[in-house]
């Protein structure tokens, strides 16, 4: 009765999936009829004879007289396992943080019996001593400590799920800190700290990027003022020069001449030259007036002579 509602269950499955199934089912239910079972590769079986453990059964096809009161109780597997644990606490600067840890545990092969026996659940042992270890690290730090001390933190937990978890049979292959998560409002405020001192830092390069192109641009300043000043000194050195020769070889020439009357004669000459080059420019604004308290006294006179001679012709 038993085999034929197994082989009703199956009669639900997929087309492609019952021809296996049923001959699974069918060699499983023979050999325990014949007293073999099967225990498969990476698992161990548990032998137990009138319910008392009596040895830990490796791979393979086991001859087991369930007459004699044999039987395989249940298998373990010895493959590696994982378990993620999450876990808030508080750092030492009040700020709450989410702890994910990863265990990479798996049954010892020489102690099986420890634990298929001793533990019911070992994800709530191993989950509880990861809660109590890190709850008891982080506190002791500061926020940045702990994402700088992620290591240390993984391998205080890993030592300490080591000391408990062999008695019963367990093995900690490695144990990982994978992520500390503060509180939203904490990572943004982070950010906003970071983003602040990374601003600080580009204006202070700024500033000195501008500090050094006026200092170069002072300095260039100063050297083309420095090379202006020594052309400007040898143009009138040259300028005196040809001045000195000029009188030099006109007093020769003519006899009779001073070096004033020379001299008298250059400004002249330079200043017809000036004259003619305004006279020459187009657009020229600039008006030459004479200046000195006499000078202002005969610009007076002969502003008040052309009234008098205007009002003369309109008299007329």
């Amino acid at each position: 009765m038993f085999y034929n509602k197994v082989f009703d269950k199956i009669d639900s499955f997929p087309n492609c999936f019952k021809t296996d199934i049923r001959m699974g089912k069918l060699l499983a239910a023979v050999g325990k009829f014949f007293c073999f079972v099967q225990v498969n590769q990476s698992t161990v079986g548990i032998k137990e004879r009138f319910g008392k453990f009596e040895e830990v059964l490796n791979p393979g096809c086991h001859f087991m007289p369930w007459i004699i009161g044999n039987r395989v109780t249940g298998q373990l597997t010895l493959r590696l396992r994982q378990l993620d644990v999450r876990c808030e606490t508080k750092t030492k600067d009040n700020v709450f943080v989410t702890v994910v840890a990863s265990i990479q545990y798996r049954a010892m092969e020489d102690k099986a019996s420890d634990a298929y026996y001793k533990l019911s659940n070992p994800k709530a042992q191993i989950q509880a001593y990861v809660f109590d270890v890190i709850r008891a690290s982080i506190p002791k730090l500061e926020l940045d400590d702990a994402f700088e001390q992620k290591n240390e933190i993984a391998k205080a937990v890993e030592e300490e799920l080591e000391k408990a978890m062999f008695a019963y049979g367990y093995e900690i292959v490695q144990t990982l800190i994978v992520d500390i998560e503060p509180d939203e409002k904490v990572k943004r405020a982070m950010n906003e700290i970071n983003a602040a001192a990374r601003l600080r830092v580009a204006a202070n390069e700024k500033a000195e990027a501008e500090k050094i192109i006026q200092i170069k641009r002072a300095e260039g300043e100063a050297e083309a003022k420095y090379l202006s000043g020594l052309g400007i000194a040898r143009q009138r050195q040259a300028i005196v020069d040809g001045l000195r020769d000029s009188v030099l070889g006109f007093s020769g020439n003519v006899p009779g001449t001073s070096a004033k009357d020379v001299m008298d004669l250059v400004l002249l000459t330079q200043y017809f030259d000036t004259m003619k080059e305004i006279g020459a420019a187009s657009k020229s604004s600039a008006v030459f007036l004479p200046h000195g308290p006499g000078a202002v006294k005969d610009i007076a006179g002969q502003i008040r002579d052309g009234f008098l001679q205007a009002s003369t012709q309109e008299a007329k």
